[in-house]
């Protein structure tokens, strides 16, 4: 989050985003030159001009909202050789090149969401405290832990400069809760035993029979199938046989009597 920074009249070198007193001493269509009390003439270009009344209102015109001998507030956008470049917008206090991992920093919380925090740090976008991240202990919902409003030190864990987002925590800077004695020392229940190991017998995998050993199979039914039948055949073959032996040994037997 961003200090208060006093206003100074510069005498000696200028640096980026330091804040300006000055005043206005001449308009143009392209913008106004302002005294900072510095050697080297300041301009402060229409696009970086903010209408204080409306500052959502695009400028238009810079008679509009500037006049000369006016006071404005600015600050040092750019250092030239021959000239210093002003705004008038608040430059931001971290920038996306500023911001590291493992870096440790203070913000203000100004949103909750049911998975997490979100914390302003003077970066262009705020950075999230995830529910994970508020503290080591199990934590449901944000508001356990934090309110809109707080001030939290907070360490950054990760910047995707592409998706412009900051992750953060602040357990990373909490100490660990020391864990219970109990909860060190291992249960006497069954102290000493031996784990039994079970191995599982394999299982037999019995592979998809072939259009080969189907067709066997087929045929190897339709034999048995038939079997009774010849069976039966046969022994109708016998009976007949020896029916006709026997009519034979009758008709003998008779014939001999006469």
């Amino acid at each position: 989050m961003e200090k208060p920074v006093e206003t100074t009249k510069p005498e000696g070198a200028l640096a980026p985003k330091q804040r300006i007193e000055g005043k206005v001493v001449k308009t143009s269509l392209q913008g106004a030159l302002i005294d900072i009390n510095h050697p080297l003439p300041a301009f402060l270009h229409i696009s970086q001009v903010v209408n204080t009344a409306n500052p959502d209102a695009p400028v238009k015109s810079l008679e509009d909202v500037l006049k000369v001998g006016d006071s404005v507030v600015v600050w040092v956008k750019r250092v030239m050789k021959d000239h210093t470049e002003l705004t008038m917008y608040e430059p931001l206090a971290l920038e996306w090149k500023d911001i590291k991992p493992e870096m440790t920093l203070k913000g203000k919380v100004v949103r909750l969401e049911s998975f997490g925090a979100f914390v302003e740090l003077g970066a262009e976008r705020p950075g999230l405290v995830h529910v994970s991240e508020l503290s080591h202990n199990y934590v449901k919902l944000p508001s356990e832990i934090v309110k809109v409003g707080d001030e939290v030190d907070v360490k950054v864990l990760e910047v995707d400069r592409k998706k412009k987002q900051i992750k953060l925590s602040m357990k990373a800077l909490l100490e660990e809760p020391e864990v219970a004695e109990e909860e060190k020392k291992p249960s006497r229940k069954g102290k000493g035993a031996k784990k039994e190991e079970v191995e599982e017998e394999p299982k037999e995998v019995i592979p998809d029979p072939t259009y080969m050993e189907i067709a066997l199979r087929q045929a190897m039914e339709m034999a048995e199938r038939r079997k009774p039948a010849v069976r039966n055949k046969k022994v109708r073959s016998y009976d007949s046989e020896a029916d006709d032996i026997f009519d034979r040994t009758m008709r003998n037997k008779i014939n001999n009597k006469d």
